[in-house]
């Protein structure tokens, strides 16, 4: 299988953020670069509680973050010792 095969999914969009690491261990997301190439800022982080994906399956960390006058939610996934960030497509 290619990685991009890998990282392909109907549901499930991982993203590239950038993220701010807390001596504590929090991990505070900031930014994240959508499909089309934009760049997003969060503007604030409303929630972070463990739960899953309803819609997209999988399951870690989920961020409810406001994002302009929209909310949504952001997933911090481990698998095998790899984190990932992705989001739900809509």
């Amino acid at each position: 299988m290619e990685l991009q095969d890998y990282l392909k999914n109907e549901t499930k969009l991982y993203v590239e953020v950038n993220e701010d690491r807390m001596p504590d261990g929090t991990i505070l997301p900031r930014s994240f670069v959508r499909e089309d190439g934009a760049r997003c800022e969060v503007d604030r982080i409303l929630d972070v509680r463990p739960a899953a994906s309803l819609k997209a399956g999988g399951a870690g960390l989920r961020y409810k973050v406001r994002i302009g006058r929209k909310e949504a939610f952001m997933f911090l996934e481990e698998d095998h010792g790899v984190e990932r960030w992705f989001m739900e497509r809509k």
